[in-house]
């Protein structure tokens, strides 16, 4: 197991164990005993979740909080809901995972140069984190970042693009959050923490389903985003197979 991996397991048992919230601790274990009725036979997650990926990622995906019968059922992010659907497969395109869904944690996902995290680690009420459960949680994603040391950041939506700016402006990397403000397809170069902050829609059902967020949307960006990773001298960066295939016919101009 590699340092990084150590490091990141070590971190994730401590969020698994968190209960910093109590509004949070209290949603999430009331959600998992009531449950959708869909679901009824599913052993929920109830539960802070973890990241997930490569421990040795470039790309650290933030998103803002796993749903209430998604992540906190499955207990992976992005898992067993509309919003991983639309993800997921856009990853898959870009070569960043090796199947285009995600159903449970045991359905044989692995993602390539991708580490997925999240803004808060527990689901909230009405898909709504207060300000001071964001901040509980901002530790845990600033240790992921320590451990990752990302050279690109993609923040799914204003949230987490503002989640991941304090951040920065803790670190005195950047002097306001307001300097980049968030949009779809924003690109910023941050050289004080050596990287580089992509912003997407969040893949949300609102998002998709009005036509607000399309594939061919996210497409543009993952290949933007994996194409500065590949254009870095000294990192060597692997995809998986299929983005191998990809990156090869953009090439030969087919």
């Amino acid at each position: 197991m590699s340092r990084q991996a150590k490091l990141l397991q070590v971190l994730n048992e401590e969020i698994v164990a968190c209960r910093k919230c109590p509004r949070l601790v209290e949603y999430r274990e009331r959600v998992a005993r009531e449950k959708r009725f869909a679901y009824r036979d599913w052993t929920y997650w109830g539960k802070p979740v973890p990241g997930f990926g490569d421990p040795c990622a470039q790309l650290l995906i933030v998103g803002l909080a796993p749903g209430a019968h998604g992540s906190n059922r499955t207990g992976r992010n992005f898992t067993g809901d509309r919003s991983g659907v639309f993800l997921y497969q856009a990853l898959y395109d870009a070569g960043f995972a090796n199947q285009p869904n995600a159903v449970s944690r045991d359905d044989g996902l692995r993602l390539t140069n991708l580490y997925i995290a999240a803004a808060v680690r527990c689901a909230p009420p009405d898909n709504k984190p207060l300000p001071s459960e964001i901040l509980n949680c901002r530790g845990y994603l600033e240790r992921d970042i320590d451990i990752l040391q990302p050279r690109a950041v993609l923040a799914l939506g204003k949230i987490a693009w503002d989640v991941f700016m304090g951040v920065l402006k803790h670190r005195g990397a950047i002097p306001a959050r307001v300097a980049h403000r968030f949009a779809h397809g924003a690109e910023v170069d941050i050289p004080e923490a050596r990287l580089r902050l992509f912003g997407v829609y969040h893949p949300s059902q609102q998002n998709t389903q009005t036509g607000l967020l399309t594939p061919a949307m996210y497409a543009k960006v993952l290949g933007r985003v994996r194409r500065f990773l590949e254009q870095e001298p000294r990192l060597k960066v692997e995809f998986t197979e299929k983005g191998k295939k990809m990156l090869t016919r953009r090439r030969r101009g087919r």
